[in-house]
């Protein structure tokens, strides 16, 4: 029987989500990676006890999290089952629709007929009556947005899900968003988009600062970018890598230039200047200025997520770090 350490709460620092009376911890697990059915079962449970034994009470799903799709989903719910049913109410448990699921023209995209059968799917797997955030998964140019907008307000009324957010939304298509269900007085809290210290786009897009401004909080992924910004790529890429193995379309030999291992050298060498490991300075970069919520994490091992956690340890940079990092990134 597990049971968790009684000391977790002291260990992690928590964060408003927006205006909003929720918060979340400053490092949230992810289970976009290794809660499919290719993986162990085992290390997964060790994952998530870990990461609760942390602080870490946010864990987060997405309806095509596998593989198959629907596996994370799976996985996590019979963990939650079998060892967490005890601590639900101390945790936050997200899920998104979004990308495709199923066959046919209903299991894609962004209508109010995908997003409310996939979220009931969801819960199945799951094993829960509602999920605590349940988010858009990516804007869809075809489906109005109000009817996207109003489905997920249907499934906080419904009582599947007691937030809701969006994801992969840019500045204007969050200011729409907003506008439509602040009318309807639905509780939207979030935005996930993408972001690390070589992923810069919400800072130029504005998203940042305006989703900051009107109280809608930010947790982003690929904060490591895809496993890049850690210690494995220093010396070229090793065979038993992400890379080396070509199990992500997002992180590919091609991708990991001579350029970028040169970059990836430098930081390390700030970060342990800041007695950091690169993960450690990456994820805290993210942190240090307030305007973001939490930064998500994956992990293969518990000693990843030992480590990565530490970064909450220091979040301040020095105006010559902050040059020193900004003039090592290429071009």
């Amino acid at each position: 029987m597990y049971v968790p350490n009684s000391s977790r709460y002291s260990v992690m620092r928590y964060n408003r989500v927006g205006k909003s009376g929720l918060k979340l911890p400053a490092v949230s697990l992810g289970l976009w990676h290794n809660f499919g059915d290719t993986e162990s079962f085992s290390n997964m449970k060790e994952l998530v006890f870990k990461a609760f034994d942390l602080g870490i009470t946010h864990f987060d799903l997405a309806n095509n999290y596998g593989p198959p799709p629907g596996a994370a989903e799976k996985n996590f719910g019979r963990i939650l089952k079998e060892h967490l049913s005890a601590y639900r109410d101390e945790l936050i448990i997200s899920t998104k629709a979004g990308y495709g699921m199923w066959p046919g023209p209903y299991g894609d995209y962004g209508s109010r007929k995908y997003l409310l059968a996939s979220l009931d799917q969801s819960l199945k797997r799951l094993q829960l009556d509602y999920v605590d955030i349940f988010y858009h998964h990516r804007p869809d140019p075809e489906t109005p947005l109000e009817e996207t907008m109003l489905a997920l307000d249907s499934a906080v009324r419904q009582g599947k899900a007691l937030y809701v957010g969006v994801s992969n939304y840019n500045k204007q298509q969050l200011k729409e968003a907003y506008k439509i269900l602040k009318e309807l007085k639905t509780p939207f809290i979030i935005n996930q988009p993408s972001y690390s210290i070589i992923n810069r786009w919400i800072e130029k897009d504005g998203l940042k600062d305006y989703a900051n401004d009107i109280g809608i909080g930010l947790i982003v992924f690929s904060p490591l970018a895809q496993g890049i910004l850690t210690g494995r790529y220093l010396n070229g890429i090793p065979e038993d890598s992400r890379a080396g193995r070509g199990v992500s379309p997002f992180l590919t030999r091609d991708r990991i230039t001579e350029d970028q291992i040169t970059m990836v050298r430098k930081m390390n060498d700030i970060a342990q200047a800041r007695g950091q490991t690169l993960a450690q300075m990456a994820l805290s970069w993210i942190l240090k200025d307030g305007k973001i919520t939490s930064v998500l994490i994956g992990a293969s091992k518990a000693s990843q997520l030992e480590e990565n956690v530490r970064c909450i340890e220091n979040t301040s940079f020095t105006d010559e770090e902050l040059k020193t990092i900004d003039s090592a990134i290429p071009g």
